[in-house]
């Protein structure tokens, strides 16, 4: 899943289309689970808590008549914190570096002021937006009311608008279709079996914040940043070591639990996501680090993975 190091890259069919795809939205509107369905397979992690996604990912999808790269943004909000801006920095910076937007919304809600807060930024975006209403599987019968308020949003622009579920795949085929349509001649930038840039280490650490977030919901929230410390692979075996980082002592005592009951949940829940990723037996080692306020420190932010790009 690494990198495509010293791997040749075909030359693509005549008329062949590609091109990079930033995918933007509100914090839980579904964005990674739209990446993962659209890539067929879990690169991006999905939590009921919002600001899930940190850093932007790549996913990639090869079709018989395109390639599309997508970037996974962190949710647009007004930041609080150090961490915040950087995310928020993150997320425009993607949208001024991507030949299509695919603005995704909660169309089983009617549009708010975070949708509108979105658009003014791409007021002065002079590529391509589609928006995407997502949910379609939780709209409600009468959706006259939804339907007219991202209506108003996009008329202006004669924005294409799509419905899709990204949880049950209804739609996603439409929206690839509509995607692919805005592209651009162009090569395949990837391997066409490639399915993320992103490096392996990369994408443990995510499945193992994944399952903080969701056992631990509210208790600690984003203070939460993971180091994969070492992986040694055996034919047999493959054995990760990595560090938990928080914030507060308190935050320590939650993840670890009474008699080290969470931790071990969580090291299990993980590597049984682990094991699906690199196929085959994973042994994994789970250590809990305070490390005070390192949200807000820029060295700290950088350390763990964190920086303006």
């Amino acid at each position: 899943m690494d990198g495509s190091e010293g791997v040749i890259i075909p030359l693509p069919p005549e008329g062949y289309k590609s091109g990079f795809v930033g995918i933007i939205g509100r914090p839980n509107v579904g964005k990674s689970t739209l990446m993962n369905q659209m890539v067929g397979q879990k690169i991006a992690i999905t939590s009921p808590v919002a600001q899930t996604t940190r850093n932007r990912l790549r996913g990639i999808l090869t079709k018989a008549q395109a390639q599309i790269i997508f970037v996974d943004t962190p949710g647009i909000h007004k930041p609080h914190h150090q961490l915040g801006k950087v995310l928020v920095q993150n997320a425009k910076l993607a949208i001024s570096s991507v030949d299509v937007l695919l603005l995704v919304v909660d169309g089983s809600v009617e549009a708010g002021g975070g949708d509108r807060y979105i658009i003014e930024l791409l007021e002065q975006v002079k590529i391509p937006v589609i928006l995407g209403m997502n949910k379609l599987d939780q709209q409600p019968e009468d959706t006259v009311i939804i339907d007219r308020s991202y209506g108003q949003l996009s008329q202006p622009y004669e924005w294409p608008v799509v419905k899709f579920s990204a949880l049950t795949g209804d739609g996603v085929n439409d929206l690839q279709q509509l995607l692919i349509d805005r592209l651009d001649p162009g090569p395949y930038y990837y391997p066409p079996d490639l399915v993320t840039d992103q490096p392996e280490r990369f994408i443990i650490g995510e499945l193992i914040r994944e399952q903080i977030l969701l056992n631990t919901r509210e208790e600690v929230p984003h203070s939460v940043a993971i180091s994969v410390d070492r992986v040694e692979e055996d034919p047999k075996i493959t054995r990760i070591l990595a560090t938990i980082h928080v914030e507060r002592p308190s935050q320590k005592g939650i993840l670890i639990g009474h008699q080290g009951s969470m931790l071990k949940t969580i090291g299990s829940d993980a590597r049984q996501q682990i094991q699906k990723l690199i196929d085959g037996k994973v042994y994994l080692e789970l250590f809990v680090k305070v490390q005070p306020k390192w949200r807000q420190s820029r060295s700290q932010l950088a350390d763990l993975g964190y920086q303006v790009e």
